[in-house]
Formats: C-alpha cells, structure tokens, sequence
C-alpha cells in the first residue's frame, strides 16, 4: 500500500481531529434510517478552491424552461446564482469594494478600498467509499479517494490516480460530497483569477447521509443563520428527519410551506385558483371560496405530509419509495406543480358536457356566467368550490404521482435555481412541465376526474340517493370517503392510471 501513495503525488497531508464522547454511544444509530454509526474523528486540510470543486462534481446547470437530470450530489442540495457571485466578488475584491456598482469601480475614486477576500471558515465534506451508494450510484474505483490513517494525529488523503486538477471529471458519482460551503464552491466557476487560493476543509470519511442532514441543519438553522423553509429547498432531506418532528422545526416547516403555497395559488395570475382563495376567512367569501386555513390543512394532509409506515407520503415532503430519496424540488416548483395540476382540471372540466356539469351550469347564478367562468368549475354548488372536494382533488394528484414518481421521471425534473420564487420562475417552470413525462399524466387524470359527478347536496337535478351520498361527505370522515370515492372512480379506467388506483386503494386499505 506504501508504494501505491508514494507514486501518486496527489497527496494532502491532514490533520486528524478525534471528536467522540463515551455519552454518545447512547445515541440511537440506526443504518435503516441512515443514520450509521460515524467514525469518532475527521480531518482538516486545504486544497485548491478550483480543485476542490471539481473533485465535489459541482457544475453549472442551465435550467430555465427545459427538463434536465441534475448532477447527482448525493445529497440534493440547491444552489443560489445570486449568493455565489457575492461570495465571487468579495473573493475578488474584498469588502467593501465587492458591494460598489461598476460605474463607481470604474471611476478609480475608490480604489482604497480594495481588500483582501479571505474565506477562513472550513467547507465540511464528506468522502465517499467504495460501497457507499446515492440513488443506486457509485463512485468508479478509479475515482475513489483514499485516507491512509499515520496514527493517532495525522493522516493521508490520496486523490484519485488520473486526477488532473480543476478540469477533472469523475466518471460516475463525484468522490465528495459537500455538506456546508457549495455556494463558497461555485463561487469559482472561472479560472479568471491567477494565484493561489485554498479553501480549509473539515472532511469526514463515509459519513451517512442523515447525519449529513443534521450537520447542515445545526450549522445553519441552530445559529438562525438562514430561514427554516429555505433550508428545506437547500437541503431536502430535512423533511424527512424523524429527530425535528420531535423538535418545532419540522411541524413549522410543513405549516409554513403550506401556507406560502396557497399564497402563490391565489396570487398567480395563471392559477386556476387566482384571486379564488378566501385568504382573511370573510364570511362573504364563504360561498364559491374554500378559505385559505383549510387549504393549509389540505395540502398538509397531502403533498406537504410526512412520511407514514406503509402508507402513501406527500410528495412534497417524504420520499416516494424506499428506494428514493426525497424530491429536492423548491417552492417554485411545488407552486408550479399544483398550479399545473390545477389547471388540467379546470380544462378538462370546462370541456366536458356531462349531465353533472349541464346542470350547475344551467342553475349558475347570472354574475358567474357573465364573468365567463364555468359554473362547473366555480359555482358553490360545485364539490370543487368546497373543502372535501379540493382535499380529495390533492389527494388523488398526490397518491397516484407519488406511487409513479419513477415512471414520470419527478426527481429529473429541474426547473431554475432561483430559490425566491416570483411569478416570472413559477411561470417558467409551469412551461417547462409541458415537456416533461408528467403532462399527459396529469392530463389523463383530469380528463377521467372531470368523469365524476362532483355536483354537492345542494345542486339541482340530485336523486334523493345521491343527496344521501353527498352528505355523507360532511365532517372529518368526509375526507376519507371523498378519497375513496375519487380513487375508485379512477380505478375504473384503463391503463397506468387505473392500476395506480387500485393499488392506492389496497395500499391505504380503501377497497
């Protein structure tokens, strides 16, 4: 082993910093969960900004309006353009130079004021072994690095045998994850600057993923350094952690992120539910307009729900199988999906010419035909106006793509790297879901919901037996049995779309 480092001069000589308390074996480690046991120690060294970034397969994407597999980091984080060209120009300029518009650059009047952009604080990484897996990949065995302990203070940290520097591309899985510090990484996308500039490193040596989650999460949340739900879009296998559902964090996130999402349907100017959300809970409002409380508790009964023992979790924030790993999508593209989804209904609604449908629209009130809205659509006696209708809509959107997350290429799907969403990003990503496997999906699934007779009790041209089944639909069972009813209406159909139904219904014991 000695004469393989000895003839590889790519190596970096660490620190070895030892890091364990005898209380800490009290501490449930459990590799299902992935939450393996960690070696007591990890190692500090420096190595080139640039070459760090190549060996952690940080690239930049070009995302906007196109669908796009993602370089798999392992643990899916993602990047803010805006934060990494700031850390770029300090890097370059130093402060308070970096903050100065060009115009007062250029003017030479402030030239004093050129610093030094020094980056002292360590990025922590992780180096990946030979058996270490993320989404079924694998570092090449070429690619490996290698850490060859000296003893009790010091180790060797060997670079793989064909690496090049800054322009080197791993075959496969990148041999470095980064947990905290990307952003200072693609901060040096260019080789414009000349010089030397190292980058400190805090590296642990296969470390599992859930504790790299934790180590971001008390890095960058414990301190209150940034918001809880952006760290949730940085680092998306936070919403998984079972250790913050006993701790506020967790539960706040998912409330939050709801609510923020019944912001975007309402405010969007291409949401179907655009100015039809009751956001204050006006009593006025009741008739027509689920209020925007119960859209929170719908969407956290659905795509923003936890994970649950050999149940069906929400797509926004568990993983869609054991074999997957969280969807890393951002608010953006969650606000984008639903709006999406939302307006395949309203379409598919709006074209049918059902009895259900001829009905309310021949009962609609004159104010709801003369602003050109479909009745079926928007009227009050419409289940879809009503809270159990718009929970059991989320519901089956959120059953069957998650059970076809893997067919409908979901964890593929990249939209922009922008993390504030605004209507232009969300537009943007709404566009790019056109392209992408999803849209005949959902399309179908709306054709065949538009099917369903969702007149409520109180519309005209009910039997007296189906007034009946209506009620039923009232108070906290309704949900369940409006989610009964939509999957067994779907599961009639053919094709994809029909067997996710039906293995739903098994799946959560509804058949």
């Amino acid at each position: 082993m000695k004469a393989h480092i000895e003839s590889n001069p790519r190596q970096i000589r660490a620190v070895k910093v030892h890091q364990w308390l005898d209380e800490w074996e009290k501490v449930e480690f459990q590799a299902k969960k992935l939450r393996a046991k960690p070696q007591p120690h990890f190692y500090m060294f420096s190595l080139d900004a640039h070459e760090l970034k190549a060996l952690s397969g940080i690239e930049r994407r070009s995302t906007k309006g196109r669908l796009s597999q993602a370089e798999d980091l392992g643990i899916q984080r993602r990047h803010e353009p805006a934060r990494s060209a700031e850390i770029r120009q300090f890097v370059e300029f130093g402060y308070p130079w970096s903050q100065l518009s060009d115009n007062k650059r250029i003017s030479g009047e402030f030239n004093d004021l050129r610093k030094p952009g020094w980056l002292p604080t360590a990025v922590v990484v992780n180096i990946l072994g030979q058996h270490d897996r993320r989404r079924n990949r694998a570092v090449a065995r070429e690619d490996l690095i290698t850490v060859h302990d000296d003893g009790d203070a010091s180790a060797l940290i060997v670079l793989p045998s064909k690496f090049t520097g800054s322009g080197w591309r791993a075959s496969d899985l990148s041999p470095i994850e980064v947990i905290d510090g990307q952003h200072r990484l693609w901060a040096f996308e260019s080789e414009k600057s000349t010089g030397r500039y190292e980058i400190p490193v805090v590296a642990f040596s296969g470390l599992d993923v859930s504790w790299q989650a934790y180590q971001f999460w008390t890095i960058n949340i414990t301190p209150k350094r940034i918001n809880p739900s952006l760290a949730f879009d940085l680092y998306p296998l936070l919403r998984t952690e079972d250790w913050l559902d006993k701790f506020d964090g967790h539960p706040i996130y998912r409330e939050t992120r709801a609510q923020e999402l019944v912001q975007f349907l309402w405010s969007h100017p291409d949401s179907p539910w655009h100015q039809r959300i009751n956001m204050l809970g006006e009593p006025k409002l009741d008739r027509g307009m689920v209020s925007q409380a119960s859209w929170i508790r719908s969407l956290m009964a659905t795509f923003v729900r936890s994970a649950d023992s050999g149940k069906i979790g929400g797509l926004f924030g568990a993983p869609t199988s054991q074999r997957e790993e969280v969807l890393p999508w951002s608010r953006t593209q969650q606000a984008a999906f639903l709006i999406f989804f939302g307006n395949k209904i309203r379409d598919a609604v709006k074209t049918t010419q059902l009895s259900w449908a001829k009905e309310i629209r021949k009962a609609a009130a004159p104010e709801l035909l003369a602003a050109h809205d479909d009745p079926a659509f928007t009227s009050p006696v419409s289940l879809l106006t009503a809270d159990v209708g718009i929970r059991g809509l989320l519901f089956v959107a959120n059953d069957l793509c998650s059970l076809r997350s893997s067919h409908l290429s979901l964890h593929s799907w990249i939209s922009d790297d922008s993390s504030e969403p605004d209507a232009g990003t969300i537009s943007a990503a709404i566009k790019s879901l056109k392209r992408s496997p999803v849209d005949k999906f959902l399309g179908q699934l709306a054709d065949i919901l538009a099917t369903f007779d969702w007149r409520s009790s109180a519309a005209p041209g009910l039997s007296s037996e189906e007034v009946t089944v209506r009620k039923t639909l009232r108070g906290s069972g309704g949900y369940r049995e409006m989610r009964r009813l939509l999957l067994d209406h779907v599961s009639k159909s053919s094709g994809e779309i029909g067997a996710s139904a039906k293995s739903a219904l098994k799946l959560l014991r509804l058949a």
